[in-house]
């Protein structure tokens, strides 16, 4: 093939290699995605079937990329091709296989929000209250369970020996049993499902050993248990098996991926043949200099150096700030400077943090210096309340069982159906072990439930019912198209007209485009195939590089990407890296790994800024800067000092002035822990959104867009509000 002229040797000895199994080392910045799809171009057009090849990714905007790369090369065989992310290929096959694990193909597909949501109401029905772990927090201790393939009865049996833990242990279980009952699996599940299935049925193990001729997997060195024993057991007779990826770029131990997986690859495969990538093509001298000093800290690795063609380049900048406040302000003011001197667009500007609370000042600013920006990894469209409402309709009409959903659009919108009602609703079905749908038409039975109530409850259940004949009827444009009409939300959220109810609006205009969209792609697609589909969106898959504004987002949303100016924030101990006190997972090489992605994002520019104190958990904290930037070779930055305080922030005329007199104190506001755009629970109203502060001290009043029960001005001494 001409193309493997535009590699370089050691891509084209990769690309080439097709006798055994082999692992691709690919440095940061050193083309490991062409490889790959030069790889698999090669493979189709030396006459390997495109459907006998599984590659596996870990994001589907990556899958996405590859998948139109390989089209531009071959052409349409490229369609033929079994490629996307681990859990969208699985939950492929899980849909074709059902039957085999006693789940129907139409099964739903829980996120981490609906998933907490289940174990809300698991504790609740199981009077479970453990004062040390919130629902979320639950949650994310069974994910972890699950990623390293714990059972609930191994967990209860073997490792629950506390009290909470034993609470845990009752909560996973029943967790499981209502996820199966719901004909529901969580993302975890995903992967878990399918070892059941083929240690369940050697006859579908070999079926799909027999399909995938070579397997080859992005970002290895990400896998968790879960992912490395299905690449194990799919593994071909002749082990054609090809794993890329960067030991220095393992980042995920915190949700169960093991960096062991690509380190020990050789001993899982003795004959494997090792290809490195150190050729990098994106950063400058100075900038590889910088990454390497750092990474080479780290003792569990695979030795490499990354050399480059690049020019020199600049010094990374360390700025010291004053405060959080002085840091906005100090990036702000810079990013103006860079674009002017440098002649950048915005989008070629990114702002990394280690953590989500960071962003908060940063915002701040821009919104004041009038600098557009987005968040990414924020609130993921497909997250949006309105829009997951919207979206509950739908599963609910593909999924009957699917107890969340419906719970989530028993009231949405208001149809007078009270908390009260609906639980005595569900322990009638669990009574008589049916569904909740369809207790929805023995409502009549449930004699604890008003007659009006009752009435309610049924002209919801015709509604779905006409909806659900409908399904197969109309087109799925057609048929969302209807709903929103009869259920009127778009006339109540114009109605409203609340800056929240209309970025509502919005959303949901935002929404029917996407499923129009989808139809005309998909002209034959279902309602289960467009929910798998945004079921397995993430917030990078979304990123959209041609909008013109300044990308923030954090650390690990990053990799993958690349910008000519970065900047790196909050460079300070118990921030980056951060304190296990505050995240008992994290490990100082893992932590030193994520430094090392966050500075290979840059290609031209590195300002890392870190402030003298922050406010943090309801405190000013005094913070000393992060040993990483002590890490650095001397030779590579240059340091700048930010403002010497804030008194001299506050004498400053112009922005950095009107930044700190606000209307009340903004760091006494802080201390309450809300603040405006926050997200806060009433014990009466229910959750709302914080639209305004005013006042100070004992008359600080506060409004609120609540979702059920309108805008309110609340006082907060007696407010009592709690954020979500």
């Amino acid at each position: 093939m001409k193309i493997l002229n535009e590699l370089n040797e050691q891509q084209k000895e990769a690309v080439l290699y097709n006798s055994g199994p082999h692992m691709i080392v690919a440095g940061a910045g050193s083309g490991k995605t062409r490889v790959l799809t030069y790889k698999i171009a090669y493979l189709i057009n030396e006459g390997t079937d495109p459907s006998s090849i599984l590659a596996l990714t870990f994001t589907n905007k990556a899958a996405k990329e590859m998948k139109d790369r390989i089209r531009s090369l071959i052409g349409k065989k490229a369609d033929s091709l079994w490629m996307g992310t681990f859990h969208s290929i699985f939950a492929r096959i899980l849909r074709i296989e059902s039957k085999s694990i006693d789940y129907r193909n139409n099964f739903s597909i829980y996120d981490r929000e609906d998933s907490t949501s289940l174990v809300s109401n698991v504790m609740q029905a199981l009077n479970i209250n453990i004062d040390t772990l919130t629902a979320s927090g639950i949650q994310h201790k069974i994910s972890w369970l699950k990623n390293q393939m714990i059972t609930p009865e191994e967990y209860s049996k073997s490792f629950a020996t506390t009290l909470p833990e034993k609470k845990i242990a009752e909560i996973f279980i029943e967790y499981n049993k209502r996820l199966k009952e719901n004909n529901s699996m969580d993302f975890d599940d995903l992967l878990l499902k399918p070892i059941e299935l083929f240690n369940s049925d050697a006859k579908i193990l070999q079926n799909y050993k027999k399909q995938f001729k070579y397997i080859l997997v992005d970002e290895y060195q990400d896998t968790n248990r879960a992912q490395y024993e299905l690449i194990k057991m799919l593994s071909p007779v002749k082990d054609k098996i090809c794993v890329v990826g960067d030991d220095a770029q393992s980042i995920y131990g915190w949700r169960g991926a093991e960096i062991r997986n690509m380190l020990d690859f050789e001993k899982d495969f003795p004959k494997a043949k090792i290809f490195r990538l150190e050729q990098n093509y994106r950063s400058t001298k100075t900038i590889l200099a910088a990454a390497d000093s750092v990474i080479k800290n780290n003792i569990d690795q695979i030795h490499k150096t990354l050399w480059t063609e690049n020019n020199d380049g600049e010094q990374l900048t360390i700025m010291k700030c004053s405060d959080e406040k002085d840091e906005a302000f100090q990036i702000a003011k810079r990013i103006k400077k860079e674009i002017s001197t440098r002649k950048l667009s915005l989008n070629e500007i990114a702002i990394l943090y280690r953590i989500n609370a960071q962003s908060r000042a940063l915002e701040d600013a821009f919104r004041r210096e009038k600098i557009p920006y987005k968040i990414i990894g924020g609130v993921e469209f497909y997250r949006r309340k309105e829009v997951k409402d919207v979206l509950a309709y739908l599963r609910v009409f593909a999924n009957q069982n699917d107890e969340e959903s419906l719970l989530r659009i028993m009231n949405f919108p208001q149809r007078g159906i009270g908390n009260t009602s609906i639980t005595k609703m569900i322990a009638f079905a669990r009574k008589l072990d049916i569904s909740l749908f369809k207790t929805m038409s023995r409502v009549f039975e449930v004699i604890e439930v008003k007659e009006r109530i009752q009435k309610n409850v049924k002209q919801f259940k015709i509604l779905l019912d006409k909806y659900i004949d409908l399904k197969d009827k109309l087109s799925l444009y057609e048929l969302i198209s209807a709903l929103v009409d009869e259920l009127g939300i778009m006339r109540i959220y114009k109605e409203e007209n609340t800056p929240e109810s209309l970025a509502r609006y919005n959303n949901i205009q935002e929404l029917l485009g996407a499923i129009q969209e989808f139809s005309k792609e998909n002209p034959k697609a279902t309602i289960d195939e467009f929910l798998a589909d945004v079921s397995l969106v993430s917030g990078v898959d979304q990123f959209d590089e041609k909008e013109n504004s300044i990308t923030m987002m954090t650390v690990h949303s990053a990799k993958g990407l690349e910008f000519p100016l970065v900047f790196i924030t909050g460079l300070e101990e118990d921030i980056f890296p951060l304190n296990q006190r505050f995240d008992p997972d994290s490990k100082l090489e893992e932590e030193r790994r994520l430094f090392y992605v966050a500075l290979t994002r840059a290609k031209q520019k590195i300002f890392l800024t870190y402030a003298r104190s922050r406010y943090r958990f309801g405190e000013v904290a005094y913070q000393s800067r992060s040993r990483f930037l002590e890490e650095l070779k001397p030779e590579t930055y240059q340091e700048l000092n930010g403002t010497t305080g804030r008194k001299a922030g506050r004498r400053r005329k112009g922005f950095y002035n009107e930044f700190y007199q606000e209307g009340y104190d903004d760091y006494d506001q802080e201390r309450r822990n809300f603040r405006v755009g926050s997200r806060v629970v009433h014990e009466i109203f229910g959750t709302g959104k914080v639209l305004q502060i005013t006042g100070n001290g004992d008359m600080t009043r506060v409004t609120i867009s609540f979702e059920d029960y309108g805008t309110k001005t609340l006082l907060a001494k007696f407010a009592n509000l709690k954020l979500v």
